[in-house]
């Protein structure tokens, strides 16, 4: 087994990795986690909103459209989109990208 340089052991735990996705973000107003098949997403036109998204990729890659420009979140990442932002959420994979969203209110 390859160790990922990115997950570290906290003081005091044996067979523990982890791996710190975010700091505060807002306080939390909903979260949910979607399954988003090969070549899904949405919505088609990018939207705003007055709450923000915090997106965390559990397995598989998503492809997060922001106005004019394009993030790629990988597996073991988070990103988050200021709901000012027009934006709209991709799967990248040739494969079902699992992903947990939590939607936090704007600092």
């Amino acid at each position: 087994m390859t160790k990922d340089t990115n997950f570290t052991t906290p003081p005091g735990h044996r067979g523990f990795l982890a791996k710190k996705l975010f700091a505060a973000a807002g306080t939390i107003i909903d979260g949910s986690i979607a399954r988003i098949e090969e070549n899904g997403g949405g919505p088609a036109e990018q939207h705003t909103h007055e709450h923000n998204h915090l997106f965390i990729v559990v397995e598989g890659e998503a492809r997060i459209l922001l106005g004019d420009g394009t993030v790629v979140v990988r597996e073991n990442e988070s990103f988050l989109v200021e709901g000012t932002t027009p934006h709209s959420v991709w799967n990248n994979a040739p494969r079902t990208t699992v992903m947990i969203g939590i939607s936090v209110t704007r600092e």
